[in-house]
């Protein structure tokens, strides 16, 4: 398929010099469906009874609903970044620490505030190392998961 080079192509994600310490910034919101919990559990084997037993999740669960895996909440959190911020310029993750604050159920909405904790320039090339601040927050307003990743992202084309 040809390409017009005069046309501006949309949905590129950020590069590292457009970031500075302190912006603050939220995606859209996304809403988890039972079919986002099977598949997830079933891809990666972690199927496990609290999240596909409904007769265990009834009687025996510390948490009553349908809960989700917190792999699952930050798996999405990480695709709403990626179409918002990523696009062409997210080169490597390179390190996270990550606390889950509560529980997340099937048909809650999530979305990711972001605030921009680190901005620096790498040694080599045209690229930055970018830290943020990721708190994952459902419908209610409630913190679910907050994570820190560093990120290697590209430079602007000079």
């Amino acid at each position: 398929m040809a390409t017009n080079s005069d046309l501006r192509t949309i949905g590129l994600g950020f590069c590292w010099q457009d970031y500075e310490v302190g912006d603050r910034f939220q995606t859209i919101g996304r809403t988890v469906t039972e079919a986002d919990l099977v598949n997830f559990i079933n891809t990666t084997g972690m199927t496990e009874v609290m999240f596909n037993n409904l007769v265990y999740i009834e009687e025996k669960s510390a948490v009553k609903g349908r809960a989700i895996p917190g792999a699952l909440v930050y798996s999405i959190a990480e695709g709403l970044l990626v179409q918002s911020t990523m696009q062409h310029t997210g080169l490597a993750f390179l390190n996270m620490e990550l606390d889950v604050k509560g529980p997340t159920f099937v048909n809650d909405t999530l979305h990711v505030e972001v605030e921009v904790m680190e901005v620096r320039q790498t040694s080599k090339g045209n690229r930055g190392l970018v830290r943020t601040r990721n708190e994952v927050k459902n419908q209610h307003g409630e913190t679910v998961i907050v994570y820190t990743p560093l990120r290697m992202v590209a430079g602007r084309e000079e």
